[in-house]
């Protein structure tokens, strides 16, 4: 973590994991992304998990860039229960969203799916992508806060679906 995290920003963490439950009752993979406005508390945004290419997070950022503009979204937080992949901060990076939280790392979700066909996870952290870009996106987690709440969520479904 690169900041102390708010009493809001956990919330705002929670809120995504709902999403991430939401999604998974639909028959998709837990993961669950939120765009949260300037203002620390509107949430702009929702999305849960749509398939392998179509993640929580980049399916948000393009509902997006089509809604606000670069200026506006540079001041924004992309909330998420799990760190972005490369894809999905790539995604953040091209759309000018300035800022993301997210509850576990790729690493720690990896020790959870282990080698499951459906989670072939990427290790590049979201860190690492960003700093090779121009912009300095802000990067705050994981967050101890809700790291069991959003492990738990996927130990019992990688379990499940495995």
């Amino acid at each position: 973590m690169t900041e102390p995290i708010s009493p809001q920003a956990i919330c705002h963490l929670r809120q995504a994991n709902e999403i991430a439950i939401r999604a998974q009752s639909l028959g998709h993979h837990p993961f669950g992304a939120i765009l949260v406005a300037p203002d620390d508390e509107t949430v702009l945004l929702s999305q849960g998990n749509v398939d392998a290419v179509n993640h929580a997070e980049s399916t948000l950022i393009r509902t997006a860039v089509t809604n606000f503009s670069a200026s506006y979204l540079w001041n924004c937080t992309l909330y998420t229960t799990v760190e972005p992949c490369a894809m999905c901060a790539a995604t953040q990076y091209w759309a000018n969203i300035g800022r993301v939280t997210y509850g576990i790392s790729e690493k720690q979700l990896l020790a959870l799916t282990g080698n499951h066909p459906g989670n072939p996870t990427l290790d590049l952290p979201c860190r690492s992508v960003f700093a090779c870009g121009q912009k300095e996106i802000v990067v705050i987690g994981p967050v101890p806060e809700v790291q069991a709440e959003v492990s738990a969520v996927h130990k019992d479904f990688w379990q499940v679906d495995s």
